[in-house]
């Protein structure tokens, strides 16, 4: 079993180095043969030069801030290893997380996902991604217990045949458990105590609209029905109700009722065809 870890930056000038230090002498002291990949994902505050300055280490850089889940997937581009573990560059992971992911990287499984225990990152995201866990169970069909963990491990050959669905933001990792998921793959779940983050958030107040954004693209993807479904139910009732009133008082249909019943029917056909093309894209695979 072959296995690089990548590592998205994005500003981290301040700790990128020493967290570099630490993983590569931890590897060393245990023996744990793995490349190291990181990919600078457009910083301006000489993270790529920090991470440069690290020996043992391949550094990719983007020309401009392409995003976290751009990063993530750059990197696993890069790799040429049977197993990929995505890794913070904020400080957030330590390296003996490494180490407890390694058992579970066999045949049996597909992604290897840290749970995280006790601290979970800023209270600022907490109450949507309360929300995004609940959206991501029901489309999933499954009780995810850590749903946007940043450690995790790919298989890689498999990560590619779904990247082409994968975000280039954050939420690449809530899309790529809830496809693995959805696909019956073979997901695995480790306990982990993560680090508060070293330097500033990138939280922002637009956040929120990325995240209301997330739901709703996720449904798409992944179970357009479960959106057109009650639409179509709702207004059939409505469209049923106002026909048996006209027909019982009026004595005729008028043209609300009508119309009521043609966007019913637009509403169920829609979905099956959304139902379809959502389908057809996630068996396209990447080239």
């Amino acid at each position: 079993m072959s296995l690089s870890i990548v590592i998205p930056a994005y500003n981290e000038a301040g700790v990128i180095a020493q967290v570099l230090r630490n993983l590569i002498s931890y590897l060393s002291e245990h023996a744990i043969p793995a490349n190291i990949i990181v990919v600078d994902d457009g910083s301006t505050d000489g993270t790529l030069t920090q991470a440069q300055m690290v020996l043992g280490v391949k550094v990719i850089p983007h020309k401009y801030n392409k995003g976290y889940g751009a990063a993530v997937k750059t990197g696993i581009r890069a790799a040429n290893t049977d197993w990929v573990i995505t890794y913070d560059a904020d400080g957030q992971h330590t390296p003996d997380l490494i180490e407890k992911l390694l058992p579970e990287l066999n045949e049996s499984n597909d992604m290897v996902v840290g749970k995280r225990e006790g601290y979970k990152g800023p209270l600022i995201r907490q109450p949507g991604k309360k929300i995004l866990n609940i959206v991501a169970n029901h489309l999933s069909e499954y009780k995810i217990p850590d749903l946007n963990s940043g450690l995790r491990a790919f298989r890689r050959t498999t990560f590619l045949k779904y990247a082409h669905l994968f975000p280039n933001g954050f939420s690449i990792s809530t899309t790529s458990t809830v496809c693995f998921l959805r696909e019956r793959l073979n997901v695995s779940y480790v306990p982990i105590s993560i680090q508060p983050r070293t330097g500033k958030s990138t939280v922002k107040a637009r956040d929120a609209v990325k995240t209301l954004m997330l739901i709703v693209r996720l449904m798409m993807l992944f179970s357009p029905l479960r959106i057109f479904l009650p639409l179509t139910f709702i207004s059939g009732l409505t469209a049923i109700s106002l026909l048996i009133f006209e027909l019982t008082v009026n004595k005729n249909v008028s043209d609300s009722a009508v119309a009521l019943i043609t966007m019913t029917c637009f509403l169920f056909f829609f979905g099956l065809l959304a139902d379809q093309v959502a389908a057809v894209r996630r068996e396209v695979h990447s080239s």
